[in-house]
């Protein structure tokens, strides 16, 4: 008896082995396949084709331990249920960084942002260096690093400066109601042309904006390439007040005039 019971475990064993083997083979292939079609998409994100193959190896893995289990006659309805439970506490207590983790996957899947990209982020600018998983990291124009929680971009406002090849840089100028307007517009006109990579198309745009309590405020627009915005904002600024200074136009900033009347 104790010789046939002995050799029924045995089987048992055996069979376990075999599953196990079979299983790991198994894997091997599904994972060979699994990593040519995340090397064919050409719009994952390295960083998630890493994420998506360690994924499916752990998915492979506990199916092949769940069928071994099966196999050697252990209970699989209460394993199920005991990693179901870990799984929930584990996600209770990890649930910040789970969050970040999906928030990652977003940004990496969805690339509304990407490494090179000069972007705001909850009033926060700067040029992404990277996007992980949990972090993406940003370098200031001052040339500080911030590590942004993904959760953080996710829920909030995305601008970002790099994706079209073209900007326009806007400016208000204000003048004397003394100046014509003719002569201001033909002063802007003439600063825009002497701004070095200023593009002329679009052509500039240059109106007459509002009648303010102290000036007669004009609206400036000029194109040019994104990498060269700041470049052609700071020069027009400097130019539009060098060519008012050739052409007489005053620049007006708010004030009072009192005029005291005599009897």
């Amino acid at each position: 008896m104790d010789t046939i019971i002995k050799s029924a475990q045995l089987m048992i064993v055996l069979k376990a082995i075999g599953l196990f083997v079979v299983c790991y083979i198994a894997i091997k292939i599904l994972r060979k396949a699994s990593d040519k079609i995340l090397d064919k998409s050409k719009h994952l994100d390295p960083s998630l084709k890493t994420f998506f193959a360690s994924a499916v190896n752990v998915l492979l893995w506990a199916i092949a331990v769940m069928i071994v289990a099966s196999a050697l006659g252990i209970n699989i309805t209460s394993l199920v249920a005991i990693m179901s439970v870990a799984g929930v506490a584990l996600s209770l207590a990890l649930q910040g960084l789970l969050a970040n983790v999906f928030s990652g996957i977003t940004l990496l899947a969805s690339r509304p942002i990407a490494v090179g990209n000069f972007v705001e982020i909850g009033g926060q600018s700067g040029t992404v260096r990277s996007i992980g998983l949990f972090y993406t990291c940003l370098a200031t124009t001052d040339n500080k690093i911030i590590y942004v929680p993904n959760g953080d971009i996710t829920g909030s406002k995305i601008i970002n400066y790099s994706t079209e090849p073209v900007r326009r840089v806007d400016l208000s100028v204000g003048t004397s109601y003394d100046c014509p307007t003719e002569t201001v517009r033909a002063a802007i006109l003439e600063a825009v042309a002497n701004t070095d990579k200023a593009l002329n198309d679009p052509a500039p745009f240059v109106a007459l904006a509002a009648y303010n309590a102290s000036n007669i405020e004009y609206t400036v627009r000029v194109w040019c390439n994104t990498e060269d915005y700041w470049d052609v904002h700071f020069a027009l600024n400097e130019n539009i007040r060098t060519s008012f200074d050739r052409h007489g136009v005053e620049m007006s900033y708010e004030h009072l005039n009192v005029h005291i009347m005599k009897d």
